[in-house]
């Protein structure tokens, strides 16, 4: 509920009464068109009206119909296995994702989004120039929000996002088309591409000929680093226009040893990398307490 905590009370107008002040919550909320076309999870929902109409009942004397009349109909909905989250860009467009309410589901991670990819779009979107006119490879796309963010933003080529997992890439596909089909922004081709990082097949890698390849949250399993960092040692060295790729790739580090194992890889591979320490503007409302690190590979 911290959201909630983060309205501007004092700051809205002194001459508004107390329930228009509420409803004028209430529409930009629950009522608002992008939570009514791809509503938040129920459980969400129900706890957000229920603290509103706790700070409704603390300040004003008269009950607000439309309050009530809302938490009724949530009362009786039934939860679904997929919600959607919108994200604001800094332009106040929209980006909605069909998202898992649990973190885990069909044996994956990656039907929901995660702190590290919201760092890495909310970087991207400070560093439009490192895109422009680019062909840009994310590895473990998962449902798609910094790829989106990219090509919403930035004046690029060609993006290409890849997974492994079926229903994952079902999700991303669905969330591209409805985030990007109709987006007058979007002028970059766009690409899906099912992705094994222990076999990646060399006609893949000249297929995709990517000048700059970033991920997110992709460093939480030793069983895979090896393969990840044996593949992006076979990127960084797919030369295009005779230049290596940019690899850039974002962290939240639950697991120092993990990471720090990831770093080693890297090392026995003859690859270096360097931490990227320049402030990332937050844009995105989650938690920052975790350790979030992005590094820049390179050969």
């Amino acid at each position: 509920m911290g959201l909630l905590n983060k309205f501007p009370w004092d700051s809205l107008d002194e001459e508004l009464t107390t329930s228009d002040i509420i409803m004028d919550i209430l529409q930009k909320t629950c009522l608002h068109p992008i939570c009514l076309k791809n509503p938040p999870s129920l459980k969400y929902r129900r706890r957000f009206l229920t603290e509103l109409i706790k700070r409704h009942e603390m300040i004003a004397a008269e009950p607000l119909d439309e309050l009530y009349d809302a938490l009724g109909e949530l009362m009786c909905a039934q939860e679904e296995d997929v919600c959607y989250k919108s994200y604001f860009l800094p332009t106040g467009d929209a980006v909605s994702l069909a998202e898992n309410v649990a973190l885990i589901a069909q044996g994956t991670t990656g039907l929901v989004t995660w702190e590290a990819a919201l760092y890495l779009a909310e970087w991207a979107l400070g560093n439009t120039h490192i895109f422009k006119s680019k062909t840009v490879l994310e590895l473990g796309s998962g449902i798609g929000l910094t790829g989106i963010v990219v090509c919403r933003s930035s004046s690029l080529t060609k993006y290409i996002f890849s997974d492994c997992h079926q229903t994952v890439l079902q999700r991303l596909k669905d969330n591209i088309t409805n985030s990007l089909t109709n987006s007058d922004s979007n002028s970059a081709s766009v690409n899906v591409e099912e992705l094994h990082w222990e076999n990646v097949s060399e006609e893949q890698l000249q297929r995709i000929q990517a000048n700059t390849i970033i991920a997110a949250d992709v460093v939480y399993d030793p069983d895979i680093i090896a393969c990840l960092v044996k593949l992006l040692s076979r990127l960084l060295n797919c030369k295009v226009q005779e230049n290596h790729p940019d690899v850039y790739i974002a962290s939240t580090v639950r697991n120092p040893q993990t990471y720090d194992c990831f770093k080693e890889e890297l090392e026995r591979a003859g690859l270096r990398h360097v931490i990227m320490k320049d402030s990332v503007a937050q844009v995105f409302p989650y938690n920052r307490a975790s350790t979030i690190e992005m590094i820049k590979i390179h050969v």
